[in-house]
Formats: C-alpha cells, structure tokens, sequence
C-alpha cells in the first residue's frame, strides 16, 4: 500500500467578511483566489464603473477619488478586510485608502520577485498596462528583485480591452491575444523569455488564451494566491464572520450595466447593489490602468 502523498494545497478554515475592489471585473481573478484559498469567507465584489475605465484618467484625479470609493463602498459592505484587486490603485492611493479605513487593506503587487526565482533563462516578461509599465514602483521592485535579470516590459490596454470581452462571453479571436502579447517576445530577447508576469488583475482571465498563442512554451504568473494569503494573515481574530457573500457593488446603476452585470452573475456574484459616489472631476492624460 503506497503512503498518502502530501496535498500540496490546504484551504484556510477563516471566517470573515471580505471586500475585493476594482475597477471593472479584473478583480473577479483574486476574488477567486480567495474564494479556493478560505472557503468559508464570506466574499464580495465592488467595481468602480461610474469611473471606468480608469485608463484615460489622471493620477491626481484617482488619488482624489479612490479614498471616497473606498469609504463609501465599506459604509455600504461593512467588511473585516478591504482588497484592491487594481495595481494601478495600489501604486497611487494604498496609502491614502488606509489612512480612510479603519480596517485592514491589501494591495496588488507584480509579481517580479518569483518570477525572478521562477525563470530557468533569466529572461522575463513584464505584461502590464502602459501605466504601470512607466511608475516608478514597477522600477523599483525589478531593480530590489530582478536586478540580475533581463526584464522585457510591454504595456497593452489592448489586452484589457481582450479580457473584458472574453468575460462577457465574446467570441474573441486568437490572433487577437498573439498580437497582444506579440511585442514581448519580438523585443531583443525576447526569444528567451520563460517567465511572463500578468501585471494586471483583467490578464489571468485568458491566461489560456495567452498560452496557447505565445510563440513557445512560457509560465504565466500573478499575484492573486499572494494576495490571497495576505488577506487572511490580516484578517482580524474579532471580525463580522457571517453572510453567505457574493454581493457586488457598482457606482453606477446596474440597469445601464448589464454586460458588467452578466459577468459578475457568472463569477457568483448575483446580488448587484448601486453605491453613489460624488462626482469628482475628471481628467483624460492616460497614466493608469484599468
């Protein structure tokens, strides 16, 4: 009789309540993480789609809002921990969303540092949005972790623009995906990249569509099971640890959101709630992500 071989994942037996943010429904992808990594978390969405996409807008402009967002959507939630599923929100106002909250909050990082210790060829590549791509934080985290890496970046809204449709249920060609990720593997070096990091939340959700059109084998990584770990190593020992979950929240009404809404019925989120925002005023230069 062969020994039991050690199960290599073991979900977490936390309760509480937890509230994962984003813009549109590329945070579906780590509140799906959390979901698998603490079953009996009761999780819910919020998308800011009375500022979506948050591609065109200014960074000053997001850093005015992202806290009010933030206070309004847990007045109306009530959670234990409050999840930004947007690294564009993490890098601009993590600090700010803390200072409005009076509970814990995780943030989004790319996952630079194991894909440094992931790639066999020292070549990795960075997909994220041309916002990300440009910040200074995405500098710093490949000069702390991928010093002695070849780091190859491409910023693609395009990609966003992909994922979103695939989402609602569109017949998305593959070329399309090919063409997206196409500048990664044509820059110089490109040729040994075996590591490609998914800087943003929309991109694990056609992580098989990218396998399948990359031009050789490559792994696609994330930070969704790391921020899924992390929400659970904060959540408070004292905490709401009731409801069933699978509220989601939009700040504009769902009536005039019906493929966002669709989406989220599809991901287990079928009780969709409208939370108003004060309007704030909007700018158009495009240095974030969606």
């Amino acid at each position: 009789m062969m020994p039991d071989a050690p199960y290599p994942f073991e979900p977490s037996p936390a309760k509480g309540r937890i509230l994962v943010f984003d813009s549109g429904v590329g945070g579906l992808t780590v509140a799906s993480e959390i979901r698998a990594l603490g079953p009996r978390l009761s999780v819910h969405y919020a998308a800011d789609t009375g500022f979506f996409p948050y591609g065109d807008k200014s960074d000053d402009a997001l850093r005015a809002r992202l806290p009010a967002v933030a206070r309004a959507l847990t007045d109306a939630v009530k959670p234990d921990v409050f999840v930004i599923a947007c690294n564009t929100a993490s890098t601009l106002a993590l600090t700010e969303v803390r200072a409005v909250l009076g509970i814990p909050v995780v943030g989004t990082v790319p996952a630079i540092k194991p894909a440094a210790r992931l790639t066999e060829t020292g070549t990795i590549g960075l997909l994220a949005t041309p916002g990300t791509i440009g910040r200074a934080y995405t500098a710093r985290l490949i000069e702390a972790f991928a010093r002695d890496k070849q780091v190859i970046l491409h910023g693609s809204l395009e990609l966003v623009k992909l994922a979103e449709a695939h989402a609602r249920g569109e017949d998305v060609p593959p070329e399309a995906f090919a063409d997206a990720q196409a500048p990664l593997f044509k820059a110089p070096g490109g040729e040994r990249i075996d590591t490609i990091v998914l800087a943003c939340t929309h991109f694990p959700l056609v992580r098989g569509q990218l396998i399948a059109t990359a031009p050789h084998a490559v792994s696609y990584i994330d930070s969704g099971a790391a921020i899924a770990r992390q929400t659970i190593r904060v959540l408070p020992e004292r905490n709401g640890s009731g409801g069933q979950g699978g509220t989601a929240c939009l700040t504009s009404p769902p009536e005039g959101e019906e493929g966002i809404a669709r989406v989220l019925r599809r991901y287990g989120f079928p009780d969709i709630q409208f939370v108003a925002i004060e309007p704030i005023e909007m700018t158009s230069a495009p240095s974030a992500e969606l």
